[in-house]
């Protein structure tokens, strides 16, 4: 019973996080007229306020002396930071400029992405049903492609950036408190030094704007850290492969506003290129099901076995 309850929790936990992420375009419009670059910088000098409060609450501070004394753990954090860096910027740039629709494309390609890179990188084995899957998405994008006239290069972009980042992240293998401290404190100082270099230009929103503006620039740092907890909270209450189905929530969410709240055109190509991604993402998640099916049955048909094995007397 106590198990189901955690897992109850944890579901609520993920959707919850997810839910956020696939409604945070409706905020960052509030923010106008802030620049993405502005919102940026505000969003990691706030963030760090938040999670070191946070820290701070917890009494979790002894990675910090430990992460120092690892040059390449701490390059490796400073590489994490500017990938992350790139992939907000653009974001809230994509948002604010109409291309809800086109960011969201980003976030439902990133699982196909980071299959990519775990073959290309790490040397993973690929299913069939993966590559066929791989496959589908490679055709979604030349879809798009002719159908722009250009590659989708924002959903591109932000899928690349978010797949080397979590590739990054694995290799980090750091706590997701920890981590976000961490790389928003590597890019602090040049965040808040470009906050106080537009104050002084005169060009800064944050004061000029009213009370009510100052605060949803502050907010940011809630709108990085609340989801980023709450996915914490789920990861250790439920499974992986649950995780992995919520996650496609965000991006559904942010197509739909893309489409039935910003009002962005969806001509027919689109609508293909779309529809291939989201075979491709059918066939992984059925894939991905079956086979953690197929091993949880190899495990059950196992454990008589083992059970009924004598033991061994020792020579």
């Amino acid at each position: 019973m106590k198990a189901e309850n955690e897992q109850r929790t944890g579901l609520l936990y993920g959707f919850g996080a997810y839910g956020m992420w696939g409604l945070v375009p409706l905020f960052w419009p509030l923010l106008k007229p802030s620049g993405a670059v502005e919102i940026l910088a505000h969003r990691m000098v706030w963030s760090l306020a938040v999670v070191g409060l946070a820290l701070l609450a917890l009494r979790r501070w002894g990675w910090i002396r430990e992460l120092l004394r690892q040059p390449r753990k701490l390059g490796m954090t400073a590489l994490a930071a500017t990938v992350i860096t790139v992939n907000w910027g653009l974001y809230i740039w994509a948002v604010n400029n109409g291309h809800v629709v086109e960011a969201s494309l980003g976030y439902f390609i990133n699982p196909l992405v980071s299959i990519a890179i775990g073959v290309l990188v790490l040397g993973e084995r690929l299913r069939r049903a993966q590559w066929v899957a791989v496959g589908l998405s490679f055709a979604a994008v030349l879809v798009l492609a002719i159908g722009y006239g250009r590659p989708p290069w924002i959903s591109l972009v932000l899928a690349f950036s978010f797949a080397t980042y979590g590739l990054i992240k694995k290799k980090l293998n750091m706590g997701g408190l920890e981590s976000l401290a961490a790389e928003t404190a590597v890019l602090f100082l040049p965040a808040l030094g470009y906050v106080l270099w537009l104050g002084a230009q005169g060009q800064s929103t944050f004061a000029s704007h009213g009370v009510g503006h100052a605060a949803l620039l502050a907010a940011t740092g809630l709108v990085t850290a609340i989801p980023l907890v709450f996915f914490g909270m789920a990861a250790i209450r439920v499974p992986l492969s649950t995780l992995g189905l919520l996650q496609y929530m965000a991006p559904v969410f942010q197509f739909g506003l893309g489409v039935l709240y910003f009002h962005e055109a969806m001509p027919p190509e689109r609508w293909a290129g779309f529809s291939l991604v989201w075979a491709a993402l059918a066939l992984l998640t059925w894939d991905a099901l079956r086979t953690a099916r197929r091993s949880r049955i190899r495990l059950e048909a196992a454990a008589p076995a083992v059970v009924a094995a004598p033991a061994r007397e020792p020579a």
